[in-house]
C-alpha cells in the first residue's frame, strides 16, 4: 500500500513540510513555511553546504544534501521544489512515488512533454500539483483585475504588460558568477519567455480568459546563449482584446520600483497596474532596505521579506496551497496551469522561429 496513506494518518495537527532547495527563492518558501501556523518545517535539501546552513539556521529541523534521501527518510504531507529547472520532473516523481504532494516553483518544467510526464506521475499516486504563479497574488496586479472585473473601463480593445529585470547577470557591480544552469537553455527550457513569460501568460490568462498567440519575436540583447527580450501579439478569445507582452532579462533592477505593469486601454478610460500599489509599500521597501544595509554591518542575516510587496506574493502563493491540502480541495493554481503556461512559450518560439526563417528567405532573395 502507498506510503502516502501512512503518512496522511500520522496523526499530527500540523502540516509537515519539506522543502527540496534552498537557494534565493527556496529561502523564501522556507521562511513562509517558518512563519505559517499549522505548519512544521520538518526538513530541507540543499547540495549546497552554505544554503544547507541557512536552512538549519533559520530553523529547519533537519537539514539533507540531497532532496531524494530527505523523501526517502522524512513522513511529509507536502513538499516544496524550489531546485533549477532541469531537477523538477525527478523531484516531482519522486514525491510521487512515497505519496507527497508538490508545490513546484515556476517554470512547472521545461516543456509540456516534460510537465506530463510530471502529472501523469503525480495521477497515478494521487498526489495533489501546486505551482508558483505569484503575479495572481501581487497587490497591484490583483487590484488591477479586480478594477477591470468592477468595470471600471468597460471594453478593453487592448492591454499591454512589461515585466523585465536584471535575469540572472544581477546589477553591477557582480560580486560573483552567476550559476550556470540559468544561462544553459539546456537546463531552463529556454529565456526570458520561460524565466518570465510563464508568469505572464498565467496572469493574463487568468485576467482575460483563453488566449490564443498571434505573433511572437525573441532577441539577444545581451551575449548570452538564452533569449533576454521577447515580445509577443496575443488575443483573447472571449473579449476580443488584443494584449501585446514585453518580457525581458536586460535591464538593471532598481528595487524597489515595481518591475511589472499592466495597462488596460477601455472605452471609458484606461487604468493601470501601478494605480494600485499599496500606499506603504515605498515606505515599507526603504525601511527594510535601511534593515538590510545595517545587517551587514553587523553582521546579521539580511530580511528575505524586503520589500515584502513581491515575497509576500510568495507567502499568499503558499499559504493557499497549503489551505487546499488541509481541506482536501484542488490547488488554486494546478499543475495543469503551470503546463498551459509552457505550451503558450512553446507556441511563441514556434511563432519567434517561423518569422527568423521568413526574415532569411527574404534575405536571399534580395
Amino acid at each position: 500500500m502507498r506510503d502516502f496513506i501512512r503518512r496522511r494518518l500520522s496523526g499530527s495537527d500540523s502540516l509537515r513540510l519539506g522543502v527540496l532547495g534552498v537557494g534565493n527563492i527556496g529561502t523564501v518558501h522556507l521562511k513562509s513555511a517558518l512563519a505559517m501556523s499549522g505548519v512544521d518545517v520538518v526538513a530541507a535539501a540543499d547540495t549546497i553546504p552554505e544554503n544547507r546552513d541557512k536552512a538549519d539556521a533559520a530553523g529547519a529541523t533537519r537539514v539533507y544534501d540531497d532532496y531524494t534521501t530527505l523523501l526517502e527518510a522524512e513522513t511529509l504531507d507536502a513538499v516544496v521544489v524550489a531546485l533549477p529547472p532541469f531537477l523538477h520532473r525527478d523531484a516531482v516523481e519522486t514525491a510521487a512515488n512515497v505519496g507527497v504532494d508538490v508545490f513546484v516553483e515556476k517554470p512547472f518544467a521545461r516543456s509540456t512533454a516534460e510537465a506530463d510526464e510530471m502529472l501523469e506521475a503525480a495521477a497515478d499516486a494521487g498526489i495533489r500539483v501546486g505551482v508558483d504563479h505569484t503575479l495572481r497574488y501581487q497587490p497591484d496586479l490583483v487590484g488591477l483585475k479586480g478594477a477591470y472585473e468592477d468595470g471600471a473601463v468597460g471594453h478593453v480593445p487592448h492591454a499591454s504588460m512589461v515585466r523585465v529585470n536584471d535575469g540572472p547577470l544581477g546589477r553591477p557591480p557582480v560580486e560573483a558568477a552567476p550559476p550556470a544552469w540559468p544561462l544553459d537553455p539546456e537546463a531552463t527550457g529556454g529565456g526570458s519567455l520561460m524565466e518570465l513569460g510563464v508568469h505572464c501568460f498565467d496572469y493574463l490568462e487568468w485576467t482575460f480568459g483563453p488566449l490564443e498567440i498571434r505573433d511572437a519575436m525573441v532577441d539577444s540583447t545581451l551575449d548570452v546563449p538564452v533569449e533576454d527580450a521577447a515580445t509577443i501579439l496575443l488575443e483573447a478569445s472571449e473579449t476580443g482584446t488584443a494584449i501585446t507582452l514585453h518580457c525581458g532579462s536586460y535591464q538593471w533592477e532598481e528595487l524597489p520600483e515595481v518591475n511589472t505593469n499592466v495597462r488596460l486601454e477601455g472605452i471609458t478610460g484606461t487604468i493601470e497596474s501601478a494605480e494600485y500599489v499599496p500606499s506603504n509599500f515605498y515606505g515599507s521597501a526603504a525601511l527594510s532596505a535601511i534593515s538590510n544595509v545595517l545587517s551587514r554591518f553587523t553582521g546579521g542575516e539580511p530580511d528575505v521579506y524586503g520589500p515584502t510587496f513581491y515575497l509576500q506574493a510568495h507567502y499568499d502563493a503558499l499559504e493557499d496551497f497549503v489551505a487546499s491540502i488541509r481541506a482536501d480541495e484542488t490547488p488554486p493554481v494546478t499543475g495543469e496551469d503551470g503546463r498551459r503556461t509552457l505550451e503558450m512559450v512553446e507556441t511563441a518560439y514556434e511563432f519567434a522561429d517561423d518569422d527568423r526563417v521568413e526574415t532569411d528567405a527574404l534575405e536571399v532573395v534580395s
